[in-house]
């Protein structure tokens, strides 16, 4: 029983603290030895890729080849991993209070740490019950965030953390990641798109409404430069 209180005690400790997140992520540019103890203690060896996740167009877009959809990624992840565990509800947007997304659809976590999360964060699933958890977050207009996140193994207690691979579906209100452009560079450069992904602007067809700077990228990384769209990544 002791697990149990510990992560219930971090769940309580990081609802509270939440909204400070993007305060405590901007002392990490300013004092050195404060970055290192984050680093240390919630994204050392982290491995994270963000998957994109598609775009209504009002059309249907075929996929050809050797082309496919970016969730076929998640699930081709979760087709290959036995030990599934999926959490209650989303920490994130519950911390948050959002309005906005669902707050029942909750991470994947796979790998054989996963059995040690405890039943009252997470329950044991199917490869068809995850599939089916990715296709609620891809009808909710969430998107997936994978990798080694060390933050998992902190607050719920588990370890090893090269056992644990987190599969996030992330709004664009609440995403703990939100805080990434207020973190050192040393630690963002942990974050990453998913290779072999680029992003082009068709100037032809914008017409500078500028809703893209506003509501289509949590990570700032569209932004306004000499009257143009820029991406940078």
């Amino acid at each position: 029983m002791r697990r149990p209180r510990f992560v219930d005690l971090s769940r309580f400790t990081l609802k509270y603290i939440f909204n400070w997140r993007f305060w405590i992520a901007e002392i990490t540019k300013k004092s050195d030895t404060y970055k290192k103890v984050v680093d240390k203690m919630l994204f050392e060896d982290d491995e994270i890729v963000v998957v994109p996740n598609t775009i209504n167009v009002n059309k249907k877009i075929e996929s050809e080849g050797s082309e496919f959809l970016p969730t076929e990624v998640i699930k081709e992840v979760i087709k290959r991993n036995k030990d599934i565990v999926i959490m209650n509800s989303c920490l994130c947007r519950t911390s948050n209070k959002c309005q906005d997304y669902p707050r029942d659809i909750g991470c994947i976590f796979l790998g054989p740490t996963s059995k040690k999360i405890p039943e009252h964060i997470g329950k044991k699933a199917t490869v068809e019950e995850a599939l089916a958890q990715v296709d609620r977050a891809d009808a909710a207009g969430l998107s997936h965030i994978i990798g080694r996140n060390k933050i998992d193994t902190v607050w719920m207690n588990i370890r090893p953390g090269k056992g644990l691979l987190t599969i996030c579906h992330c709004c664009p209100c609440c995403c703990l990641w939100k805080v990434y452009p207020n973190l050192d560079n040393s630690i963002t450069d942990k974050l990453e798109k998913l290779d072999g992904v680029s992003l082009k602007f068709d100037e032809s067809k914008c017409k500078m409404c500028k809703k893209c700077l506003k509501e289509k990228c949590m990570f700032n990384a569209l932004s306004l430069k000499d009257d143009k769209i820029s991406i940078d990544y």
